[in-house]
């Protein structure tokens, strides 16, 4: 299955689609273009106008729920790097990928919702895919999103 196949595929098994464009807010760049690297702003999952899963994980959002926001924030990060580069055929690899969860002050589970933004870029990248990364529990994000996704990717 292509890139492209399997990005669609994941976002259609979530329910969810891109087709109203992603909602930006703020006097900043979503993406920036550097020598043949890709850096992409915070993704929070948001849909059209809303959030989903709003709110604390492990106290207001199930662990689920959480892992369902990063596969979002991540699929988001990946249409930004599409609309720079043209195609996911012309990433060549993602380099990083930074994950923040807004956590309750038990949680200390975010490494397993770090885990399902990083099994969506190996389902479309395969060994491309492969990453570093860094997730951490925060006390609050933008709107009240579970989860904020910034990334880096390699590109032709």
């Amino acid at each position: 299955m292509s890139r492209e196949a399997q990005f669609a595929a994941i976002l259609d098994q979530l329910g969810y689609s891109f087709e109203a464009g992603l909602k930006l807010g703020g006097d900043y760049a979503a993406t920036v273009r550097h020598e043949g690297v890709v850096y992409v702003s915070g993704q929070i999952p948001r849909i059209d106008e809303e959030v989903i899963h709003p709110g604390r994980v492990g106290s207001e959002v199930s662990l689920k729920d959480a892992r369902t926001a990063a596969m979002v924030s991540a699929l988001r990060c990946l249409a930004l790097v599409r609309e720079q580069v043209g195609s996911l055929d012309n990433i060549r690899a993602i380099l990083r990928m930074t994950v923040f969860v807004q956590s309750a002050e038990a949680f200390t589970r975010q490494s397993e919702v770090a885990n399902a933004a990083s099994q969506v870029l190996y389902s479309v990248f395969g060994e491309a895919g492969a990453h570093t990364r860094t997730s951490v529990g925060v006390l609050r994000l933008p709107k009240n999103a579970p989860v904020e996704i910034d990334l880096i990717a390699a590109v032709t």
